[in-house]
């Protein structure tokens, strides 16, 4: 299927869903379609997600407005558009497979809370990571706020999120947002492709056990014995042993 903001492409069991909206721009089209692309995944065992020009200048606050504009003040109806947005962030949190960021230029707002949701955050020097809502009057509410405090604490997110202030290349990785950072775009994506290479050549069954065990968020020992259980449905003794052999 064709895209207006979005643009998916396979190389192989490689998905790369591109955000190709001016500046990478989220809009009303791009909150429908990216749930669409998703869905479209099929066998794809890694997702790879990137922009182009920047990675994303976040929601498109201009064409928002016709949506959000009408139901504030109404909860009921304010959460209804709300929810359309989620089908994009949380969807792309839900994934059972690997999802990496490739984050070059700007990742502002929505676009950090939609790489939140993403296993591996990778960049090129030139990124800069914003959350700004509170220069906007309002609270970020597309999952950022819940998962960045266990990416990179709940102080570092408090600065980020309380001050609106934007943060380099350099600090994301020291803060732990990104774990590695390359000299260029291209390089960012070289990187991000050599990754993804990697990842599929494991056990996909792995990856997702591996992906639930730090995503669930359960008691330490519910997580444990869950875990546990994954391994006894899928671990197989070719697998091991084929491991050994490499």
């Amino acid at each position: 299927m064709t895209y207006q903001t979005v643009r998916l492409s396979r190389q192989g069991e490689v998905a790369t869903l591109t955000l190709s909206a001016k500046m990478g721009s989220m809009g009303p089209d791009f909150w429908r379609e990216m749930p669409q692309a998703l869905a479209e995944l099929g066998d794809a065992r890694v997702l790879i997600v990137r922009g182009e020009k920047i990675f994303s200048a976040g929601l498109d606050v201009k064409t928002n407005a016709g949506q959000i504009g009408p139901v504030l003040g109404d909860v009921v109806g304010f959460k209804a558009v709300v929810a359309e947005m989620h089908a994009a962030t949380e969807g792309l949190a839900a994934l059972p497979i690997p999802v990496i960021a490739a984050v070059h230029g700007w990742c502002i707002g929505a676009g950090l809370e939609l790489i939140s949701g993403a296993d591996i955050r990778l960049c090129s020097s030139d990124a800069r990571f914003s959350l700004p809502e509170v220069k906007l009057g309002i609270a970020a509410d597309l999952g950022g706020l819940q998962r960045l405090p266990h990416l990179i604490g709940r102080g570092r997110t408090a600065h980020l999120a309380l001050t609106g202030e934007p943060i380099d290349a350099e600090t994301a990785e020291i803060w732990g947002l990104v774990t590695e950072v390359m000299d260029t775009p291209d390089e960012l994506f070289r990187r991000a492709e050599e990754l993804a290479a990697q990842l599929v050549a494991l056990s996909p069954k792995a990856l997702e056990g591996t992906k639930r065990a730090l995503t669930d968020d359960l008691p330490h020992a519910q997580s444990l014995s869950n875990a546990v259980e994954w391994n006894a449905h899928h671990m197989t003794l070719e697998g091991l042993q084929n491991a050994l052999k490499k």
